[in-house]
């Protein structure tokens, strides 16, 4: 089987890191966390008419350039290289691809805003009882004569605080618990009745508790069939799960990179730490954890359009998982104790690793779902 990438998606990979290695270097991007919202607006807007990246996965049809998620797979690589504080996941891996997996009106109005940077979505799919249960929820939508009220409370919502619109789930049937009555709507972020508590998060993005005060939408604000979205969720979160396995392994191997640089610098006893064998052998073990990840991002990218999808991204996301805090932690004790200041890169790295941990299920959550698929069969 051919593993290498088209020649389309090099050079995607290419402009992106070269944009980034000017405009998101290690100062530059502290400067960006220090603005109001936490990050620079015009750098989405460049990603999106400077280098034309936004529409690198979304559909011919809608004007994007007819890519997938393997072209997600190598922007989140070199985002996670920089960590860039982008709402690429939210926006266009699960926004976008539930537009153009729904359609209609929503899709033909909203798709091309994604793509030109002048939309920006926050998913909340997660509530404070539910852990990573997609189904368990208490926010509920009941139909009226004008469309649909919500009620509930959405948790950890990523790019909220500056989000143009929210994608989320709610009730409309069945129990707490039940996989039927589970519908997917798409709501104006300054919707009435729509409330936000903004908080910064430990790895410098912006996230949002968002709750729905008897909060207003209109009939076209329901995505898809009514009570019938838990497995368009399922199938988004999966995706966005191997999208931030991208971006964890752009993000080890750059900080196996700034270790290595630092053991060649960093001097005791006389020589660099780096000349000691149980540092090289730590350098080694850091070096086949990112390449170990690179393997296995790719392999569950490829099995996205699988019919046992969850088997194939478990597998991933529990690997990354734990490589990703194996090599963290091995950086931060390679450095010291200036490993978690905020004035190196690496503190920083390590930071958003262990954000990435959890995301979209953390390593016990995918062993669990690995173990039930793999007994099934």
């Amino acid at each position: 089987m051919d593993f290498n990438f088209t020649e389309t998606q090099g050079m995607l990979r290419d402009t992106l890191r070269r944009y980034l290695s000017d405009t998101y270097d290690f100062d530059k991007r502290a400067s960006m966390l220090r603005m109001d919202g936490g990050r620079d607006p015009g750098v989405w807007k460049a990603l999106a008419t400077e280098l034309g990246i936004l529409g690198a996965a979304l559909p011919e049809a809608h004007g994007g350039f007819g890519g997938g998620p393997i072209d997600s797979m190598v922007l989140m690589e070199e985002f996670g290289r920089a960590i860039a504080v982008e709402p690429y996941v939210p926006t266009v891996v699960i926004g976008g691809n539930a537009l153009a997996l729904t359609g209609g009106a929503h899709a033909d109005a909203l798709i091309p805003g994604i793509i030109s940077g002048e939309v920006v979505i926050g998913a909340g799919f997660y509530e404070p009882q539910g852990r990573y249960n997609l189904a368990d929820l208490k926010t509920t939508a009941k139909a009226d004569g004008s469309g649909w009220t919500l009620n509930g409370h959405k948790s950890v919502v990523v790019a909220a605080p500056y989000a143009t619109h929210l994608l989320v789930s709610a009730r409309t049937g069945g129990s707490q618990r039940e996989s039927a009555g589970v519908s997917l709507f798409l709501v104006e972020a300054n919707a009435k009745g729509v409330v936000r508590r903004d908080y910064p998060c430990v790895d410098g993005y912006m996230a949002s508790e968002v709750y729905f005060e008897n909060a207003n939408v209109g009939p076209h604000a329901l995505l898809g069939a009514e009570g019938q979205a838990l497995g368009l969720i399922e199938t988004l979160v999966d995706h966005a799960a191997m999208a931030q396995c991208a971006e964890a392994t752009g993000a080890m191997k750059k900080l196996h990179e700034l270790t290595l640089d630092y053991s060649k610098q960093r001097k005791q006893f006389g020589k660099a730490i780096g000349d000691f064998q149980v540092i090289q052998h730590r350098l080694v073990d850091m070096f086949m954890e990112a390449e170990q990840a690179t393997s296995m991002t790719l392999m569950g990218t490829l099995r996205l359009d699988d019919p046992d999808r969850a088997k194939w991204v478990s597998q991933a996301k529990a690997k990354i998982n734990k490589g990703a805090r194996a090599l963290g932690q091995w950086a931060v004790q390679t450095h010291g104790g200036i490993g978690i200041t905020t004035e190196l890169a690496a503190g920083h790295y390590f930071k958003r690793l262990s954000i990435i941990e959890t995301q979209y299920g953390d390593f016990d959550y995918h062993m669990g779902r690995l173990e039930e698929r793999l007994l099934a069969a």
